[in-house]
């Protein structure tokens, strides 16, 4: 049985078409090397066959193709080598369908030798388009030599094709379509072989020697070919690589080098016209250079004009120190508000700590009068009732009550030691202040407030004196005015200094208490009178808009100072302690007479503050009074405790009303009268007189009550009545002295009169003089 060889043609000229300087694979054992080296054109085709020749041809067409790209960078070269390849791949396709269908045509017998020609007709028709001129076509005659060698080797080989029809068919078929073309279109008409035709020994051996020979030669050929075909390819990539580089070396320069074609024709030339076209260059630059001169010129000219103009500016002595001066100024206002902002969180925790330590000393004081007057009255009130005592008559505290009790005894008695040391005898139980505290207490205190103090000092310890001190900063801005009067007045630094002093003021505020009888008046701290001289200075040179610098320290007032002592009297002051209001009072006096901006001027800040006194006051009669009622079977004894707590709240009670009237010019009259004679003298002391028995003690409180009404009040020489508030304590001196008049108390009554005289009761006490016959005190009215 014959082997049929492997068909490696196509296989081969693909390999070969596909890559321009790559190797060639090596052929599989058992395969013809048929492939044919290509060669240049005129070289001619090689003897192998056409097929060789038409499979080399798209590879003379991929060398140009290829060499286009090199001047490209490397990762486009490398794009561009698959782009190559594929384009040659496509001509190489076509040229192996060419031969496929002609060996189709071979296999398949029921196809003409019409179709055949019309293959190899667009075969050559597709080399002639996509072909240079120089490659040589073959014509059908070499086709078909070519093809029959093929097939005669396929005959001879010692296999059996498995394509029967095919292989018993060949030869016929051949001889056919080489004797009768036409009839090649009645093809699938013929009877067909199944077997082949039995050959004789002579026959096989005839051509079993002529294949060893044809191989044997065939072999030969292949590797000379072989051999032509490497030296072709390593004259092919000498080429390229040379080729790439002129093509690199060319696209470099082929910006800035063009070739000259000699077939474009030039006018004719002569010296006459080279000269006449350098003169009008020559003319043209020198224009040119002309115009760049004049433009130096100017530049020169405007550089010795700016720097005159520098010179003079600098010359210039009231400008350059005008604009210094602002420039300074401007600095340091920038560096003034940078170091407040940064000190102005720490000054309000400094001042939070100094509050929260006072306001936790007066909730202490408050809190401990108030129970103390709550256990006091509930042990009276237990102790009144008999049927709360024990069996054998002894009353039953409970400790904490008789601890309480102890301690309110203990204070009373080192303050009458304190009074008797002082000398200071006419003291009455229930006027003094109740504000001591325990050692341990003080020692907490003291450190406490030792300890914020010291932080106060360490705010602006860091700080230059021109940005922490008053002094210094009023200084920089009295030069402004001094020197630049307009310009000052125009941008309203009266207007900022406030706002810009407020903080340093406030430290200077920390540690001062207006609670305090000797806390330091506001006219003796540093940064008023600093305030006050700026004030002054502006005078010498006052204009009408200068005036604006008269407030100054009224709108420092408002803005920092009232704030500060609004929160003392809402949360601080006790109004049962004469030195807290005396003190208070004091300040508020300052701040609310003296240093208005102009009359009858209330700021809204002042309104605030009135209004917190008013309202601190009224909180006080309804929390702190407390005049309890016993029989007076009880009161007579003067001893008994019962009575000695009456006396205590009666005297605590007019000690807060002394102390409300003390506000006479800064509160309204209504507002005194409302409080002191509505809320307090007529609910509660009128109510204690009345419990009491007329005698020496009730004229004492009477006259006592008397003098804390504000003389402001009866200034009228026409008052022939009093106050209408006053209605009812008028009443109960007429009361008292009726009795009195019965009595062997004859003084008394002549000192309730002349308590109803300085009242203006004029009316009353004239009835009562004409009633009782009291002749010899008509003198009294008429001295008033």
């Amino acid at each position: 049985m014959a082997h049929r060889p492997t068909r490696n043609f196509r296989r081969r000229a693909a390999d070969s078409s596909d890559s321009d300087g790559a190797e060639e694979s090596p052929a599989e054992p058992g395969t013809s090397r048929e492939l044919t080296a290509p060669g240049p054109a005129e070289e001619g085709p090689p003897s192998g066959g056409g097929r060789a020749q038409v499979a080399g041809r798209p590879h003379r067409v991929r060398g140009p193709r290829g060499r286009g790209r090199v001047w490209a960078s490397s990762r486009r070269a490398t794009e561009a080598a698959p782009r190559a390849d594929q384009g040659s791949g496509v001509q190489e396709s076509r040229t192996v369908d060419v031969s496929t269908d002609e060996e189709d045509e071979i296999h398949h017998s029921s196809e003409s030798k019409d179709d055949q020609g019309l293959s190899s007709d667009s075969a050559s028709s597709l080399g002639e388009k996509e072909l240079p001129s120089a490659v040589e076509i073959p014509d059908a005659a070499f086709i078909q030599a070519a093809r029959r060698k093929r097939e005669l080797t396929r005959m001879q080989d010692d296999y059996i094709s498995l394509d029967v029809e095919h292989a018993s068919t060949i030869s016929g078929m051949q001889k056919e379509s080489e004797d009768d073309p036409e009839s090649e279109s009645d093809d699938h008409e013929k009877r067909i072989p199944f077997t082949l035709k039995p050959q004789t020994l002579r026959q096989r051996m005839v051509e079993e020697s002529k294949n060893r020979y044809e191989e044997t030669s065939e072999e030969s050929q292949e590797d000379e070919k072989q051999d032509i075909w490497v030296q072709q390819q390593m004259r092919k990539a000498v080429k390229i690589i040379e080729e790439r580089d002129v093509d690199l070396s060319h696209s470099c320069g082929s910006s800035k080098v063009k070739k000259f074609d000699t077939s474009i024709s030039f006018p004719p030339v002569n010296l006459e016209i080279i000269k006449k076209q350098l003169n009008t260059r020559l003319t043209l630059l020198q224009e040119t250079h002309r115009s760049h001169l004049r433009e130096y010129e100017k530049y020169v000219q405007d550089v010795k004009s700016s720097k005159s103009t520098i010179q003079n500016l600098e010359s210039s002595s009231n400008q350059a120190l005008n604009c210094k001066f602002y420039k300074s100024m401007k600095i340091y206002v920038e560096n003034l508000i940078d170091c407040l902002n940064e000190k102005i969180i720490n000054i309000q925790e400094i001042e939070s700590s100094m509050h929260t330590l006072l306001l936790k000393q007066a909730m202490t004081f408050m809190k401990r009068r108030q129970d103390e007057l709550k256990h006091e009255s509930t042990y009276l009130q237990q102790l009144s009732h008999k049927d709360e005592t024990s069996t054998n008559g002894n009353f039953t505290v409970d400790e904490k009550t008789q601890w309480i009790l102890e301690e309110i005894e203990s204070r009373r008695t080192k303050r009458k030691q304190a009074r008797v040391l002082s000398g200071n005898y006419n003291h009455q139980e229930g006027t003094s202040s109740d504000d001591e505290l325990s050692s341990t207490e003080m020692i907490d205190f003291q450190k406490s407030q030792g300890d914020i103090l010291q932080d106060q000092k360490k705010v602006f310890e860091d700080v230059h004196d021109d940005f922490c001190n008053i002094q210094n900063i009023l200084l920089k801005f009295q030069q402004w005015r001094e020197k630049f009067p307009d310009s000052y007045y125009e941008a309203f630094i009266s207007l900022c200094i406030p706002k810009l002093l407020n903080p340093l003021i406030r430290v200077q505020l920390i540690d001062w208490n207006p609670l305090k009888l000797d806390s330091t008046g506001l006219k003796e701290m540093p940064w008023f009178k600093s305030v006050e001289e700026f004030m002054d200075n502006s005078v010498e040179d006052s204009t009408k808009e200068s005036s604006s610098d008269k407030k100054i320290l009224s709108t420092i007032i408002n803005k920092t100072v009232v704030p500060r002592l609004t929160d003392f009297v809402e949360f601080l002051w006790d109004p049962l302690s004469t030195s807290q209001t005396t003190s208070l009072i004091t300040h508020c006096k300052v701040i609310l007479e003296e240093h208005s901006t102009c009359e009858n001027e209330v700021s809204k800040s002042k309104q605030d503050l009135l209004k917190s006194i008013v309202s601190r006051m009224k909180r006080a009669v309804e929390d702190d009074i407390f005049i309890p009622l016993y029989p007076k079977s009880v009161v007579e004894n003067k001893t008994s405790p019962h009575s000695k707590f009456q006396e205590r709240q009666f005297w605590s009670g007019l000690k807060l009303f002394r102390n409300i009237l003390l506000w006479n010019g800064l509160l309204t009259d209504d507002t005194l009268q409302e409080l002191g004679l509505g809320k307090l003298l007529n609910r509660y002391l009128i109510i204690a007189l009345l419990n009491a028995t007329p005698g020496p003690d009730v004229v004492k409180k009477c006259n006592q009550v008397a003098a804390c009404l504000p003389e402001k009040w009866f200034e009228n020489s026409a008052m022939r009545t009093s106050i209408p508030r006053l209605g009812n304590f008028i009443q109960f001196l007429l009361q008292s002295a009726h009795k009195l008049s019965r009595s062997e108390f004859r003084d008394e009554v002549e000192e309730i009169i002349l308590i109803l005289v300085k009242i203006k009761a004029l009316n009353q006490a004239e009835s009562f003089i004409g009633e009782h016959h009291l002749d010899h005190l008509k003198s009294l009215i008429k001295e008033d």
